[in-house]
This record gives C-alpha cells, structure tokens and sequence, in this order.
C-alpha cells in the first residue's frame, strides 16, 4: 500500500504544517503503508500557461516536476495534502499545483483512491482550508477521508498537543483502513456522479480542441461523450 503525501509549506517539513504531517505519516506507516514525501518547496511546479498543451495530448508542455508528481498520484493508493492556511486559503506553491491538475480534474483521474488534509494556521480558520482541499481531493474523483488542522502555540508547538497528535495518527490508519476496505462515502458518491457529468459534458462541448479527455471519457464508456 503506497500513500504519497505532498506538503506545499516553504518550510517543508520544519514547519508547523511538516510537524503535524509527521504524526499522520506515523499512522499510516503503522497501518502498513509505505510513505513518501514529496516538499514542493524542493521541486518545481511553475504556474499553469493555459498553452492546452495538456488538452491535446494529456502531458504538461512546461518541463518541471509536475509529471513525476502527476505519475506518483496515479500510481498511489492513497494520498495526503499539506498546506499551512495562507490568508484562508493553500500556500501559493500548493495552488500553482492544483492549477496544473486540470487534466485529472476533467478526467476525475484519481478515482477509487482516497485521501486526506493536512494544515496549520497562525490564528484560526482552519476549516475553510480543509474544506477546500478536501473539495479538490473529490473533483479528482478521489475519496476525502477527512482533515486535521490547528493554530500554533509556537514553533512546531500546537495548543492540547497530545491529543492533537493522537488525533493526527488515527488520521493516517484511517486512510490506510479504507483503502483496504474500499469504503464508499455516500455523499462524495453522490457528488462524483454529479461532477462526472459536469465534466464528461464540458469534454463533450470541448470534444474539437481537448482530444486527450474525449479520448479518455470515450475508452471509459463510449456514452459518456456523444459524437466522438
């Protein structure tokens, strides 16, 4: 069982965000999963060019890191979002990323894995970021197991840390729980399905220019794009 855990904190992994990381990765190592990290603060992942390179022929035109990141997400089982809450949102290096993934999102790429949300704050506000990610987790099609966040009390220090931290472990053996099971999560079912066919009828409007996500949705099931 393989989970890739992405940390978009300038700080890596010395940060508040990389610390609360930790314990989740220590839950999901202890359920048997093979871990690793992947720091954007150490690759590459320049903004989106809107060039539609992508569209023609499902590979990014912008020679970064972006690819490799891409392969390891689809060769995973599970995965893991990190983000400290840079003004109520994700850290610029993590949208830059999201930003890149428009071809998994149009395909829903990521389907049957599952996933969980990491962050940290200086103050609060915790729960909009993690609902955001966890949105992002599902137009992927993947499954949100859910989220942990906290404000700091300090470096790497976080307020009820002991409990956090427990919380944080059983986070990651949760994750790892699912993939075994397999589990379904009604309402994100109901929201892939909904989401599907808001993306297999974008494809469809696209079908002329986007030749790779008509491809991909017509060897999925011939119906799903119309006039291919």
């Amino acid at each position: 069982m393989k989970v890739v855990a992405i940390i978009a904190s300038p700080r890596g992994m010395q940060g508040n965000t990389g610390r609360l990381l930790e314990e989740v990765l220590a839950g999901a190592r202890g359920a048997g999963a093979e871990t690793e990290t992947l720091p954007l603060n150490t690759l590459n992942v320049r903004p989106c060019l809107a060039c539609d390179a992508c569209h023609k022929t499902g590979i990014c035109g912008i020679k970064d890191d972006y690819e490799a990141i891409k392969n390891k997400l689809l060769a995973c089982d599970g995965f893991i979002l990190a983000s400290p809450n840079y003004i109520f949102s994700v850290t610029a290096q993590m949208k830059a990323l999201f930003d890149r993934c428009n071809g998994l999102i149009h395909c829903m790429a990521l389907e049957g894995k599952y996933a969980v949300v990491v962050e940290t704050s200086g103050g609060g506000d915790d729960e909009e970021v993690l609902t955001y990610m966890e949105r992002f987790i599902n137009t992927l099609g993947a499954n949100s197991v859910g989220g942990i966040g906290s404000p700091m009390a300090g470096t790497r220090i976080f307020p009820d840390q002991d409990q956090l931290f427990t919380t944080a472990r059983v986070l990651g053996q949760e994750l790892c729980q699912c993939i075994k099971d397999k589990r379904i999560f009604t309402e994100q079912a109901a929201f892939h399905e909904k989401f599907k066919a808001r993306m297999t009828g974008l494809v469809e409007f696209m079908q002329d220019s986007w030749l790779f996500e008509r491809d991909h949705w017509a060897k999925m099931d011939p119906s799903e794009v119309k006039h291919v």
